[in-house]
């Protein structure tokens, strides 16, 4: 695990690499001027390196191993294999390819019944949400892992239900009261920059490829606007969902990106060294701080008795042992989480 952690930017340069020299070798002139007179060789490499090689190194990548992500993966690199090599040069392996297609096809119908069952349960999760003092952010998760039995599918509409939710029907709500981490940064304005290189890079890159390949510019182009969406979602999700507590627990999130429930008895102290702070962040200690041009440190440090969980993107949870905060209240935050866990204290 220690080797997959160091090797994760090496994983993703392979990944590139098998995907552009697969592209080259039969959509550029040098690639075709290099293709043997029996080709099967050369095809049969590919299918290997997009249906085997490309799923391992995407699990490791992600560092994460499953059954169902592998047989995912493999079918995906035979439809990949599709788009990639010419029919007339994947006629004899034509089998192989229609094999994956199938078996993508049999996952995205038990994704799609998944999704079904889901959407039966809509209307009580949206009696639940409205009903609880939470934030949309918290009050969502719990009540659909309310009706909902945890799935990683589940998880993931979910989390598009938040970006399409935040990006599209969230513009005339008001931010409720607390205390924000965004406001003493740049964090915004660094994310319009974003959206503003993201279009320019659209209008510019997607015409140039469409002439070589439209398949990529029309990928190239959903995944840019989907990217816009999400900015926006994001900026739209960090404004609306200040730090939020009640007498028991607090709520932080960092946009689409992160959340964390933390419980005020579960806090063994709050760290303040400037010495401290202002070293690397370890790795058992996640941090709730917005980035902009500039870096900064934290206010403080919450160490707990015991790991929390911390739900990031694509409903992915991780356990940490501390969490690194900046606000823009540090004083009235501390303050507020000091007299949480003396209250919890209190009624003990």
């Amino acid at each position: 695990m220690v080797l997959i952690e160091k090797g994760k930017s090496v994983w993703l340069l392979m990944l590139g690499l098998i995907l552009c020299s697969n592209f080259a070798i039969y959509n550029t002139n040098v690639g075709n001027g290099i293709l043997p007179a029996d080709t099967n060789g050369v095809v049969l490499g590919s299918l290997l390196d997009l249906m085997i090689l490309l799923p391992i190194l995407f699990m490791l990548y992600q560092r994460k191993f499953t059954i169902k992500m592998a047989i995912l993966l493999t079918a995906t690199g035979c439809i990949l294999a599709r788009f990639l090599i010419p029919d007339d040069l994947l006629e004899p392996f034509a089998a192989v390819t229609w094999a994956g297609i199938a078996i993508e096809a049999a996952l995205i119908i038990f994704e799609v019944l998944l999704i079904v069952l889901f959407a039966r349960y809509v209307p009580k999760i949206i009696r639940t949400v409205s009903s609880s003092e939470l934030p949309v952010m918290f009050s969502f998760p719990q009540a659909v892992n309310l009706y909902v039995k945890k799935n990683p599918i589940i998880h993931m509409i979910c989390l598009e239900a938040f970006t399409f939710y935040y990006a599209f029907l969230s513009w005339k709500k008001t931010p409720p009261p607390g205390m924000t981490i965004y406001k003493n940064s740049s964090y915004m304005a660094f994310q319009l920059m974003m959206i503003h290189a993201i279009v320019i890079e659209t209008l510019g890159i997607h015409l140039w490829l469409h002439g070589k390949s439209t398949i990529l510019s029309l990928i190239l182009l959903v995944l840019n606007i989907y990217s816009v969406v999400y900015f926006l979602a994001n900026m739209q999700a960090i404004r609306l969902n200040p730090i939020y507590m009640n007498g028991r627990t607090l709520f932080i999130s960092v946009g689409l990106v992160k959340r964390a429930e933390i419980q005020f008895d579960n806090i063994e102290s709050i760290i303040e060294d400037p010495q401290i702070l202002k070293k690397k962040i370890p790795k058992d200690t996640i941090d709730f701080i917005v980035r902009d041009f500039a870096k900064v440190d934290p206010d403080m440090i919450l160490h707990f008795k015991k790991p929390i969980n911390v739900t990031l993107s694509l409903g992915i949870q991780k356990e940490y042992s501390k969490i690194a905060i900046r606000s823009d209240s540090p004083t009235e935050l501390k303050h507020a989480i000091l007299e949480g866990i003396n209250d919890r204290l209190c009624k003990r």
